[in-house]
């Protein structure tokens, strides 16, 4: 009897960070963004694959995105509540990954884990495991930020954005994305107390050296420098997170993004990564204004959604 030789085992593409990926591969996955949002024909390139979709925490559009463009992509669906893996009884994520990697082809993952921990699911780096966001950063945010301003720029390149608010993991991302493209400048205005972690900012400080962009960081709204291109903001309390602060809306309160912002940068637009609190972090004005594409960025999620779902399970690129 011929004796069956098993072929090695592929290492998967993970997106657990937006430095998981070279730049080659983050520029792939901005224009495979923006061409699925001009209306491509994305074809069945996961055509009998199965995506896992694993949320403890609440989402809208990150899995609403996740779903949808897995199923546009030919994929099928198995989803996974906070409640239903026997990780909550003591199996370890390690086991719980290998077994996953024997039944699934792709997973999408919202945890409080980070993003080391959220390795162990990807079955000894046989399965692709996506971030779809942790504490620490959320990547695909930041994929759908960049797509979002190539859309409406026809470029990155040389772009101004002002961020206002928490420095949480969609500013991670901003940063660590922003920062990779030459010209850019990215200014954040955040709370004392509540500014982007230290080995966030260093990374991003030694990518805009390298390649030719700009960040700084302040904890006041003084003194604003006006010709952004665009002004950001998120929601005050992140999804999933708590301030042990009780007074935290008192230092919060001088970064709320209001229509005298346009005053000295007249043509920017706006984004906000949903979900939004009109009233508190952004005015209903500006976030319900013309100057608004926090509603086409919410769009664009599915867009970048299918393009990482393309490249970590179709084998694209």
């Amino acid at each position: 009897m011929t004796e069956l030789i098993a072929a090695p085992a592929k290492l998967a593409r993970n997106l657990l960070s937006l430095n998981d990926l070279g730049e080659e591969d983050l520029q792939y996955l901005v224009s495979r963004g923006a061409a699925h949002a001009a209306g491509a024909a994305p074809g069945a390139p996961l055509d009998g694959k199965i995506v896992g979709v694993y949320f403890e925490k609440t989402s809208t559009r990150t899995r609403t995105a996740f779903s949808s463009g897995a199923l546009r992509l030919g994929a099928r669906l198995i989803t996974y509540g906070p409640g239903d893996l026997q990780t909550n009884t003591g199996e370890t994520l390690a086991d719980t990954g290998r077994v996953f990697a024997s039944m699934l082809d792709v997973l999408v993952a919202r945890t409080t884990l980070t993003a080391d921990r959220l390795g162990e699911l990807a079955g000894h780096g046989t399965m692709p495991v996506i971030n779809a966001m942790n504490v620490e950063e959320h990547p695909t945010q930041g994929l759908t930020d960049l797509t979002t301003l190539f859309c409406h720029f026809d470029r990155i390149s040389g772009l101004r954005v002002l961020y206002v608010g928490e420095g949480n993991n969609t500013a991670a991302a901003l940063a660590l994305g922003l920062t990779r493209f030459a010209g850019t400048h990215l200014e954040l205005r955040t709370p004392p107390g509540y500014g982007l972690a230290r080995p966030i900012a260093a990374t991003a400080a030694e990518q805009a050296v390298r390649f030719g962009s700009s960040i700084t960081e302040r904890h006041d709204m003084d003194g604003l420098p006006g010709g952004f291109d665009v002004i950001y903001t998120t929601r005050w309390q992140t999804t999933g997170t708590a301030k042990a602060d009780r007074n935290w809306r008192e230092r919060f309160a001088p970064f709320t993004v209001h229509a005298g912002l346009w005053d000295d940068n007249p043509e920017a637009v706006f984004l906000h990564d949903l979900p939004a609190h009109r009233g508190e972090e952004v005015s209903a004005e500006v976030l319900d204004g013309p100057m608004s594409l926090a509603f086409t960025q919410a769009q664009h999620k599915m867009h970048s959604a299918m393009a990482v779902l393309e490249w970590c399970a179709g084998g694209t690129r």
